[in-house]
């Protein structure tokens, strides 16, 4: 008979355990189970289907009954699952369904996998916490009722197959205003004006340095009026202002921080960045990854203060604790940090390896002093008008927390301190050049992944546990997608003051350019205004966040979860029956205008299969015709001469080889069909403004490339091909394809030889499939 039997949830978890722990113990992986709590405790009738739980797949049932059997035999039962609410309430499900004898059963937790941690946990095992389980629960059942009513009635009313979830419909707000406001966004220009001047220092050698006008202007008159009074004036240094300047280290990483600063750094996504933290932990490698806590524990505290002396010496030791300011903060658990600080580096792959390295710097970092600066602002007048420029300058005195850890990507380039020479107040200057640039105003940025998160995380909404899947999932339905865009050519304006002469230059720049970020689609947007104009409680963002402190207040024991949402389940309901009964179907729908040739109106909608614009109307008796939008368009932005260019597709460029080429716009994007074969169009090339030359030039390419795919053909029997292939030569017949083997020489096979490929093939495949 086991001793003990421990009890977690995922193999390399246990796995690392089983290392730290005797021959006592004996530790399994399982999957966990959740009950139907819905209609037990607030009876509501729900379709099967649609209940909470954690799926067990048929081939993996047997790990329960493996369970039952371990357990049996074991005289304790260790549940040590995760010290959060989903580990809760899996050490909860697990007790129901091995049905855990209470007197044989204990709770352990432990915020890192070391053999000290493990063993303090075994030495203070506790009882299943009711209350973090319910908050679980809780949050499980809302999000289940909000998504499984909401979802049939978007299928009812938008288009099948969509869905709407809690707090994944409001982060596609988040979205969808953003993308609003840069619809709506006015540029603007105003001339911002830098000078460059010069001084002798005492080696009478010209020292230059660069000073601005704070002040912006707002038309090119008034910088070009600025400039012509300047072309006399006389500069004197009217006031010196030197003062010391620090900067602190940011507090060691939360789940968002780490997510946001690998996106930054590593070029992460926040998904990919938790699924290589989830391995780090269950390695023992880091402390728990889903925490909104930035403390750190007084021994880690202490072991890090004797990492930064040993390696940087003791005036750049600051031990220090920090204090969560987040929203809904729990500060049950530690930040994320190195399980063992001594490790600078770890073995594994890249991405873990640079990850590590991200997490053990931070935390270092976190407990160096601060890294000190002198700034020194120097004010100089001009004497023909009252604005005055501004030179400042910074220097570095102590690097501090610096020497190990940059706080951002943008200050990589910080490192060359900004120098001004020395200077006295009333000293005249040189002026060798004044320039008054254009300079336009930004639309408010697009939320990349890491922003997204910071503002969910600003505003309440989620929990660290949440902004994965959150983010994965509004990507995921088609709601939102990442992706880069290019930016566009524009011309601005530079006015140039030197040697008393005034130039004017028109240069270039492109704007605009977007990398990863995070766009919403059409369906998205039609779906958002759908729910924002039938549920603005559900997509308000005070609700999501009040019901985050709801779940907080069932943890802590203050409230009764099924009272939580019977609270909300009983008008929400009764909405979803109102809004399904009266209202009309939501297609996006966006008159453009008049069509100058037939007279008909000219719209663009979500269809069947996406976006469309539309000429006439249904309810005529003549049928509309209809044109799918190009890539790039939307329904919010596209005006009524793109539309109608839609319908000039497909459209005949002329003939090639007796047959038609005929340019169009299908599923995959453009497309050239001549002999009933289809050739995509290159990404520059416009179906539009193609011509016959072009397109020809495009099937000629495309033949050739097929030609050369060819290795060998069989005059008794044109369908068997050997082809050259993305993995090598390969044998085509009767639509299937059989690997050469490289013993062979491809252009050498004969006919023969190739059946007998063909039939070795087929016995292998079924004697895979015998053995299965």
């Amino acid at each position: 008979m086991e001793d003990n039997l421990v009890i977690v949830e995922s193999p390399a978890k246990a796995k690392t355990i089983e290392k730290f722990l005797g021959k006592d113990f004996l530790v399994k992986s399982c999957f966990g189970h959740i009950r139907d709590l819905v209609k037990k405790n607030l009876g509501i009738n729900i379709e099967k289907n649609y209940l909470p739980q954690y799926e067990v797949p048929v081939e993996k049932k047997k790990i329960i009954t493996d369970l039952k059997k371990s357990v049996g035999k074991s005289k304790l039962i260790w549940l040590a699952s995760d010290e959060d609410r989903e580990g809760e309430a899996i050490a909860w499900h697990l007790s129901e369904v091995l049905d855990l004898p209470k007197e044989k059963t204990r709770r352990i937790v432990f915020n890192e996998i070391t053999k000290e941690a493990i063993l303090t946990a075994i030495k203070n095992p506790r009882d299943i916490d009711i209350n973090l389980v319910n908050a679980q629960q809780a949050r499980r059942v809302l999000d289940r009722l909000v998504g499984f009513e909401l979802s049939p009635l978007l299928w009812k009313k938008v288009q099948p197959a969509l869905s709407a979830g809690r707090v994944q419909s409001v982060a596609v707000r988040l979205i969808v205003e953003r993308e609003r406001e840069i619809i709506s966004f006015k540029e603007t220009s105003s001339y911002k004006i830098n000078a460059v001047f010069a001084t002798l220092n005492k080696n009478e050698k010209n020292i230059e340095f660069k000073a601005e006008i704070p002040e912006t202007f707002n038309t090119k008159q008034e910088a070009l009026n600025l400039l012509n009074k300047c072309i006399n004036a006389e500069f004197i240094v009217r006031d010196i202002n030197i003062k010391p300047a620090k900067k602190s280290p940011s507090p060691p990483f939360t789940t968002s921080t780490l997510q946001q600063e690998a996106s930054r750094k590593l070029g992460f996504s926040v998904s990919q960045t938790m699924t290589i933290a989830q391995r780090l932990y269950e390695d023992g490698k880091i402390t728990y990854m889903r925490t909104d806590s930035v403390q750190l524990s007084n021994l880690a505290i202490s072991t890090i203060k004797n990492q930064i002396f040993e390696t940087y010496g003791e005036k750049y030791v600051k031990p220090r604790q920090y204090t969560t300011k987040t929203k809904g903060a729990q500060e049950a658990h530690e930040a994320i940090r190195p399980t063992y600080i001594n490790n600078s580096t770890i073995s594994g792959t890249k991405p873990e390896k640079r990850l590590y390295e991200l997490i053990w710097k931070r935390t270092v970092a976190s407990q160096m002093s601060e890294a000190l600066f002198e700034k020194t602002n120097i004010t100089i007048s001009v004497s023909t008008v009252p604005e005055k420029f501004l030179a400042s300058g910074e220097v570095m005195k102590f690097d501090g927390f610096l020497k190990l850890y940059k706080e951002s990507p943008d200050e990589e380039n910080n490192d060359k301190a900004v120098l001004l020479p020395v200077l006295n107040v009333n000293d005249k200057l040189n002026n060798l050049e004044i320039t008054a640039t254009q300079k336009f105003s930004h639309y408010p940025p697009r939320y990349t992944e890491a922003t997204l998160v910071r503002k969910l995380e600003e505003l309440g909404i989620g929990r660290p546990s949440t902004y994965a899947p959150i983010i994965g999932t509004i990507q995921q339905r088609g709601y939102i997608v990442k992706e880069d865009r290019p930016g566009i050519n524009r011309n601005y304006t530079i006015i140039t003051l030197a040697n008393k002469k005034i130039t004017e230059t028109i240069k270039n720049e492109i704007t605009g350019i977007e990398k990863a970020k995070l766009f919403p689609s059409d369906i998205g947007m039609v779906v958002n205004d759908f729910l924002f104009q039938h549920f603005k409680g559900i997509m308000d963002y005070n609700f999501t966040a009040s019901v985050e402190k709801d779940f907080d207040e069932i943890a802590d024991g203050k409230m009764q979860w099924n009272k939580m949402i019977d609270r909300f389940y009983k008008p929400f309901h009764e909405k979803i029956e109102n809004t399904l009964e009266k209202t009309d179907k939501s297609r996006g729908e966006r008159l453009l205008g008049i069509d100058p040739i037939c007279g008909k109106k000219v719209f663009v909608k979500i269809g069947r299969f996406g976006p469309i614009a539309q000429i006439g109307e249904t309810e005529n008796s003549e049928k509309p015709k209809f044109a799918r939008l190009r890539k790039g368009q939307h329904l919010e932005t596209i005006t009524l001469e793109q539309a109608l260019d839609l319908f000039k597709l497909p459209r005949n460029l002329g003939n090639f080889e007796n047959a038609p080429i005929v340019v169009g716009i299908g599923k995959y994007g453009p497309y050239l069909n001549h002999n009933n074969k289809f050739y995509s169009l290159n990404k520059d090339d416009d179906p539009l403004e193609i011509k016959l030359d072009k397109a020809i030039e495009i099937i000629e390419t495309k033949r050739e490339k097929e030609k050369q795919k060819i290795i060998k053909t069989f005059e008794n029997n044109k369908e068997l091909l050997i082809l050259n292939g993305r993995w090598g030569p390969y044998i085509s017949f009767n639509n299937q394809n059989y690997r050469i083997s490289k013993k062979y020489k491809p252009e050498m096979l004969t006919f023969e030889e190739c059946l007998e490929i063909i039939n070795n093939s087929k016995k292998t495949s079924k004697t895979k499939n015998k053995k299965v």
